[in-house]
């Protein structure tokens, strides 16, 4: 059974994780307008990434007794000055949430609640995955600044990212 306190946490974590996917759809939709549809679709996988984050918090409450209470999401950021304005907002983002998720596990070590830290570590490994795959673009924007021609390459390997639900959820 959770605490009060891991409860109320991890209702809060499921509004980040959509907030999110919100994020990245609204990313998604700068990119259609500038016609990068590879980057339009990075951020789409990475829209159903957060929503499958949001939903393993959905059922790890439910699964534990506890009762879900949907918030309020924010409106997301709407415009960047360019794609690499863009993805350092996402690592930025990423980051904070890597610090939401830290401190998810720093609460379930004072609340003794050993299920929830070891929940939270799958999430722990994925904020690593998160944080290095937004570098990774970043990196190479920078690389081709000035350089429209690799802009376009970048969009077309960005556009072969599919979205791979997490092991033993393909069927969820």
């Amino acid at each position: 059974m959770l605490s009060k306190k891991m409860e109320k946490a991890l209702n809060d974590q499921v509004v980040a994780e959509t907030f999110s996917a919100y994020l990245y759809w609204s990313m998604s939709a700068y990119f259609e307008e500038l016609n990068l549809k590879g980057f339009a679709s990075w951020m789409r996988v990475q829209v159903q990434e957060e929503m499958t984050h949001a939903a393993k918090f959905f059922d790890y409450i439910v699964e534990r007794g506890g009762r879900v209470k949907l918030g309020a999401i924010e409106a997301p950021t709407t415009d960047w000055a360019n794609p690499l304005a863009c993805f350092k907002a996402v690592l930025k983002h990423e980051v904070k949430v890597t610090g939401l998720i830290n401190k998810l596990v720093k609460l379930a070590r004072e609340e003794n609640d050993n299920a929830s830290e070891f929940c939270l570590q799958w999430f722990v490994t994925e904020q690593v995955e998160e944080e290095s795959s937004a570098d990774a673009v970043i990196k190479q924007l920078e690389l081709v600044e000035g350089a429209p021609q690799g802009l376009f390459m970048i969009d077309r390997e960005l556009g072969q990212r599919v979205f791979t639900p997490p092991a033993g959820e393909a069927d969820a």
